[in-house]
């Protein structure tokens, strides 16, 4: 190189920043990207659906936790005592529900024989076996169609335990992660809100404890409707001397979560499961249903969720629909407080700045 020389292999060119190729291969490269992380996303959606759960979770029994802590009660023990409370109420709902279930199954299976000649001595099924054949059929498609049959079945029973094993896994997660999600809560709000900026860290921080007070309040609130629901069913059912009435009750709380049709669901499984105590036990269990829903609707709800969540009927209705359909009853148990957070930022937020433009 010689001295100098201030470009001794020549004078630079046009930086290539205005190349179409580069440019091209720019726009190529960002959209492959985005599609990379567009799959990686639905890959772990499973997990990231175990995470909002475990987290909505948390918030929603973060105000139980609190009311301990008034009562002077160290966080860590309270934590503990809610999440206690937390597991007996789910080892007590399968505890209540296995073994009926069970029992059902084994009674069905062991009086098989006794079942089918009730069918082949019943005077409509000889009628129809008479006219149609039934009988000669079924047992021409078991022995010509047996072998697949019972591959099949053993198919199904293998999905069946591994979408068992796979659910009482993700639940068992689901738990893990909501008791470290609700110690660790008030550290991962104020990592949250210090993402703000310094000069609107206030006012987020304001916003976000508004929103976790609403969620939480709503999942309180849930849970007094639905035991409420669950309490009454296991009165009337007692009182009714409806077999299996603790296992009936359980699934009432359970499905009254479920926002608009949970409640429904409950009371025509209930209302079926009374018809085989005699049809007055049904027909009155229905009826009480129908005035129990009414005033749930307009007594019960309105009082314990008048502070909780501040939505609009048409925008509850739209939330439950359109959270049911992106991820199912986990949407639709989510989307009354995450549609009720964003009223609130739509409010707070959008609104004021509307107004200033």
């Amino acid at each position: 190189m010689r001295p100098g020389v201030r470009f001794p292999f020549g004078r630079p060119g046009r930086p290539f920043g205005q190349s179409p190729f580069l440019f091209g291969l720019t726009g190529a490269l960002g959209v492959a990207v985005a599609w990379g992380l567009v799959q990686a996303v639905i890959n772990v959606r499973q997990v990231i659906v175990l995470l909002v759960v475990a987290l909505f979770l948390a918030v929603g029994l973060n105000p139980a936790v609190e009311f301990l802590q008034r009562r002077r009660i160290a966080r860590k023990w309270a934590v503990l005592i809610v999440f206690l409370g937390l597991l007996v109420f789910v080892v007590g709902f399968f505890a209540a529900i296995v073994p009926p279930l069970v029992q059902q199954s084994t009674e069905l299976w062991q009086n098989r024989n006794d079942y089918l000649d009730s069918l082949q001595h019943n005077g409509t099924v000889r009628r129809l076996d008479a006219q149609y054949h039934i009988v000669e059929r079924a047992q021409h498609y078991l022995d010509t169609q047996g072998q697949a049959l019972g591959s099949r079945v053993a198919t199904g029973l293998v999905g069946a335990g591994k979408a068992l094993l796979s659910g009482v896994f993700s639940a068992f997660s689901v738990l893990i992660l909501t008791l470290y999600f609700l110690a660790s809560l008030p550290k991962i709000k104020h990592t949250f809100y210090r993402l703000a900026p310094r000069t609107r860290r206030e006012r987020v921080t304001l916003l976000g404890d508004q929103i976790t007070q609403r969620v939480g309040g709503y999942v309180s609130g849930a849970a007094v409707i639905a035991f409420i629901a669950g309490l009454t069913s296991y009165i009337w059912l007692l009182a009714w001397q409806v077999p299996y009435a603790l296992p009936l009750a359980l699934c009432v709380l359970l499905l009254d979560l479920i926002p608009m049709v949970g409640a429904t669901i409950g009371a025509i499984l209930v209302t079926l499961v009374s018809f085989t105590n005699g049809p007055v036990t049904g027909i009155a269990t229905g009826l009480f249903y129908i005035a129990y829903q009414q005033a749930e609707n307009y007594l019960i709800y309105p009082r314990v969720m008048r502070r909780a969540v501040e939505l609009p009927a048409a925008m509850t209705i739209i939330a439950v629909l359109v959270g049911g359909s992106l991820l199912g009853v986990i949407g639709a148990l989510l989307a009354i407080p995450i549609a009720a957070g964003l009223l609130l930022v739509f409010r707070e937020v959008v609104l004021p700045r509307l107004e200033r433009a």
